[in-house]
């Protein structure tokens, strides 16, 4: 087995499956053995530079050894010809040399999304190398069929094949897979890379239809490993209904449900609990989670005198105003990288890889806003975060929401801290002093962005 460069989450190396080189790896160092199945398309070095997926895959690695591939023709593994793409036996076949070049005899299977049913048919034909099996947001059918009710129908794989091969390589299909990062642009941005990494126009969309082609529901009956199957229950590109019939046809499973939209499991606020089920499952104990921590710059808004105007202008004037307004504000976190936590009513929670990107969003927020007629106020801190899910906790957002607090109308406030890290910007700062930060020791500088 050949070996190819190092990531930081493990060695990615070749399995030779006939005459194709399977690109694979292997990281952690629990106590089980787990196959992880990618779904459409992988790629295993642009996959961790998304947040939440490289922590689903350091949170299996606390409890399991974790070998993770590109299925032929994605990712780092051998590209194959679009009229000859591989079958589900060769796609199996993969598998087992993956698990003989790692040496693994038994493993429990991991499949998500359309490398679901690619584990269900090799735990269901060699279920002497399976030890058990899990199911992330998948279904034994893509398509809807006379005796199948769930699924897409032709006609909807058409028009997303249309659209993926017009847009391949955007970030195409993000709200359809992710609803809750529709306007994320980080998140674009990674999907995009790895489209683009992953597999040509032609070859991701040849790989899509060869999906739909696939039908496992005759062999559910022969799964005699324990199975257990995670959804959530409003998923968009699985419904809820697959789950269910896996349920009923796999002698045994148990379905753990989860609520949201979301196709991609390390993205819907609840990733914890969804790796405690799979830790319970594979050993029979839940770990705790650990609290990861991260150098964030956060940014708060709020509108100023929000109920005075809605009472101002009327219900139906304000609610116009405050959908332009976060449409201004989600296209500003767009444009300048930034990445939405949440909202509060009339303001926004936002972060950022860099204090200048917060600074020039909250000014631009700002300005546009008076085109609006309405004044914002904003605060921005850059300190350590507790990353909890989707969302981000700890010391330095709290500072971050005492700065905004402390913000005149029209104001952007930022802490010390980020004045120091935007030296050689260019961005001039007012000093307002030093401040009491409610519930936070000691005397704060602050500044103004004018």
């Amino acid at each position: 087995m050949g070996s190819a460069g190092d990531n930081g989450f493990g060695e990615v190396r070749y399995a030779k499956s006939g005459g194709v080189n399977v690109a694979c790896r292997t990281s952690g160092s629990g106590s089980a053995d787990l196959v992880f199945i990618p779904g459409w398309i992988s790629h295993l070095d642009v996959g961790p530079e998304d947040p939440g997926a490289a922590r689903f895959a350091t949170s299996l690695h606390r409890f399991a050894r974790v070998v993770e591939f590109d299925k032929r023709g994605t990712g780092l593994s051998d590209r194959v010809p679009d009229d000859k793409l591989p079958t589900m036996e060769e796609r199996m076949d993969d598998i087992r040399a993956v698990m003989d070049a790692v040496g693994l005899e038994r493993a429990s299977i991991l499949g998500f999304s359309e490398g679901g049913a690619l584990a269900m048919l090799f735990a269901a034909t060699y279920p002497e190398r399976t030890t058990s099996l899990v199911i992330w947001g998948s279904y034994p059918s893509m398509i809807k069929r006379p005796d199948y009710e769930w699924g897409m129908t032709q006609a909807d794989l058409d028009l997303a094949a249309a659209a993926y091969l017009d847009r391949w390589g955007t970030g195409v299909g993000l709200g359809r897979f992710v609803p809750s990062r529709a306007h994320d642009a980080a998140t674009r941005a990674w999907w995009g890379r790895l489209q683009r990494s992953a597999a040509s126009p032609g070859a991701a969309i040849a790989l899509l239809r060869m999906n739909a082609q696939i039908d496992v529901r005759g062999v559910l009956s022969a799964i005699s490993a324990p199975t257990l199957i995670l959804h959530r229950r409003d998923d968009f590109i699985a419904p809820f209904g697959h789950a269910r019939y896996l349920a009923e046809h796999i002698a045994g499973a148990r379905v753990v449900a989860f609520e949201g939209q979301d196709h991609w499991p390390w993205i819907g606020g609840d990733l914890d609990q969804i790796v405690a089920e799979i830790e319970e499952f594979l050993t029979g104990a839940r770990g705790a989670p650990e609290p990861e921590r991260a150098l964030a710059t956060v940014l708060f808004t709020d509108i100023v005198g929000s109920t005075e105007r809605a009472v101002e202008v009327g219900d139906a004037r304000w609610r116009e105003l405050l959908q332009r307004h976060d449409a201004m504000v989600r296209a500003e976190l767009i444009r300048h990288r930034g990445r939405e936590i949440k909202t509060f009513g009339d303001g926004f929670l936002a972060t950022f890889d860099g204090p200048a990107r917060a600074i020039r969003c909250a000014c631009a927020i700002r300005e546009h806003s008076c085109g609006l007629g309405l004044e914002v106020r904003a605060g921005i801190h850059t300190g350590e975060c507790e990353l909890i899910g989707e969302d981000i906790g700890g010391v330095g957002v709290h500072i971050g929401a005492r700065v905004a607090a402390l913000a005149e109308p029209s104001e952007v406030l930022v802490s010390r801290t980020v004045t120091d890290l935007v030296a050689g910007s260019g961005i001039a700062f007012e000093s307002r002093g030093e401040r009491q930060l409610k519930g936070i020791p000691g005397e704060w500088a602050l500044f103004s962005v004018p």
